[in-house]
């Protein structure tokens, strides 16, 4: 799938997210910062970063994505 795809999906839903990405298809590495993480535990910092990619990764267009996320 597409970095700038999976980036849009993701600023969608997280307007102020910095998005990094690290690694090829196969091995990649998304880093999101974002102030809406503050005061969120790294469970549900992660979820805010996969819901929104859901359908992605039900349709197979995504099927491995790392995560790191940081609060600004």
């Amino acid at each position: 799938m597409d970095k700038s795809l999976i980036k849009e999906i993701i600023l969608d839903e997280i307007p102020d997210a910095e998005c990094f990405f690290d690694g090829s298809e196969c091995n990649l590495k998304l880093i999101v910062i974002s102030s809406s993480f503050e005061g969120c535990n790294l469970i549900q910092q992660h979820k805010m970063v996969l819901m929104p990619l859901k359908k992605q990764f039900e349709s197979g267009a995504l099927h491995a994505l790392s995560i790191e996320t940081r609060a600004k």
